[in-house]
């Protein structure tokens, strides 16, 4: 689970910061997530692919602990790749769009893809 918080992480980071490099950590402070909200976002954006990919489909998460919120949408289906929207609203911040590309290994997984 770790590996996969690890890969949307640095997905989410080449998604919205290409310019420029930055550690880690601060990027997830800008964007206003913690680490405990990228574990919920995963886990919703499995359940989500887990019953099958079709282009507008959503589904919402809420982190009661943070306060976080948001929506993940199948953007476009792209033969074995799907492109995510990840509209977070991290507490007490604007709602954001992060888009990331996640493909099927062939056994049901959804790899996170640049």
């Amino acid at each position: 689970m770790n590996t996969r918080i690890t890969l949307a992480v640095i997905s989410m980071v080449l998604a919205t910061s290409a310019a420029q490099a930055k550690p880690l950590s601060r990027i997830i402070a800008e964007m206003g997530l913690t680490p405990a909200d990228f574990e919920v976002v995963s886990a919703n954006s499995n359940e989500l692919l887990a019953s099958g990919p079709s282009a507008g489909k959503e589904r919402s998460w809420v982190n009661d602990e943070t306060g976080s919120k948001g929506v993940i949408r199948i953007g476009a289906v792209q033969d074995n790749c799907v492109i995510l929207q990840h509209f977070v609203e991290p507490a007490g911040e604007n709602a954001r769009e992060i888009r990331t590309r996640r493909c099927n290994d062939g056994n049901g997984n959804w790899i996170l893809s640049p």
